[in-house]
C-alpha cells in the first residue's frame, strides 16, 4: 500500500470536471457575472468554466496554504488579492479542490472585505467532504476518503516535494535513478512518466539535496 494515497489526474480528466461544473452552475439557473480563481489551482478549471459559460471577466486571488506536497505549512492567507471593486456583481469563487476548505474561505473573506459583490458562490471539482471546513456551492465529485489529487499543472513540483521527503524520511542522498523511481511509484502509487521524474530529480540534485549517479 502507498504511504500517500494519490490520485494522477489527466488533463482529460480535467476538462471533464471542469464542463460538468459549469453545467452544474449553469442549471442551477445562477449566472455570475465574474469567475475569481482561486491561485495557483484554480487557473485552469476557472478558466475552462468561463468557456462553457461565456463569461469574459476572470479575475484571480493568490490564496498560500499548501506548501510541500500534501503537507500543510502555513495558515492560509491572501499573498495577492483582487485589486478592484465588485459592486452590485453576483461572483464566482473556483478552485480546482475543497481539502480542507481553508483557501476558499480565505478568498471569500477576503472579497467580500475588499471587492464588496452583491452575492458570491463557490465552485470546485473535487470536495473531500470528510475533512473540509465547509461545502462548496458546486463541486463535481464528492471524495468521502482522503486522496492527494495531482493535478497535471503541478506535476513537477509534486513530484520534487515527494522525492524530497523520500530522501528526508530515508536520510539517503545517493540513490540510482531507477532505484528512486520505483521507491517513488511504491511510496506513493503512481507513475509521473521519465521526463517528468528527470525533472524533478535534476532541481534536487541542483539544490544539493540528493545525487544521484546514473542521471
Amino acid at each position: 500500500m502507498p504511504k500517500v494515497r494519490t490520485k494522477l489526474v489527466t488533463w482529460e480528466e480535467v476538462h471533464d470536471w471542469a464542463f460538468r461544473l459549469a453545467r452544474l452552475i449553469e442549471d442551477s439557473g445562477w449566472r455570475p457575472d465574474a469567475v475569481v480563481a482561486v491561485a495557483r489551482g484554480g487557473y485552469v478549471p476557472a478558466r475552462l468554466v468561463c468557456d462553457v459559460l461565456d463569461i469574459h471577466d476572470l479575475l484571480s486571488v493568490q490564496v498560500l496554504h499548501w506548501g510541500r506536497a500534501a503537507e500543510i505549512t502555513a495558515k492560509a492567507h491572501v499573498k495577492y488579492p483582487v485589486p478592484v471593486k465588485l459592486e452590485g456583481k453576483k461572483v464566482l469563487i473556483i478552485d480546482d479542490i475543497c481539502d480542507t476548505g481553508d483557501s476558499l474561505i480565505v478568498a471569500r473573506k477576503h472579497l467580500e472585505e475588499a471587492a464588496a459583490p452583491a452575492e458570491i458562490r463557490t465552485g470546485v471539482m473535487q470536495w473531500i467532504s470528510s475533512v473540509a471546513k465547509i461545502k462548496p456551492d458546486y463541486y463535481v465529485e464528492e471524495v468521502k476518503d482522503w486522496v492527494w489529487y495531482q493535478y497535471p499543472w503541478c506535476r513537477v513540483e509534486d513530484t520534487t516535494n515527494f522525492l524530497e521527503k523520500i530522501v528526508a524520511e530515508t536520510g539517503r542522498h545517493e540513490w540510482r535513478f531507477d532505484e528512486l523511481v520505483e521507491t517513488f511509484k511504491e511510496w506513493y502509487g503512481i507513475d509521473v512518466g521519465e521526463r517528468v521524474f528527470r525533472a524533478a530529480i535534476e532541481k534536487l540534485a541542483a539544490r544539493g539535496v540528493l545525487k544521484v549517479g546514473d542521471l
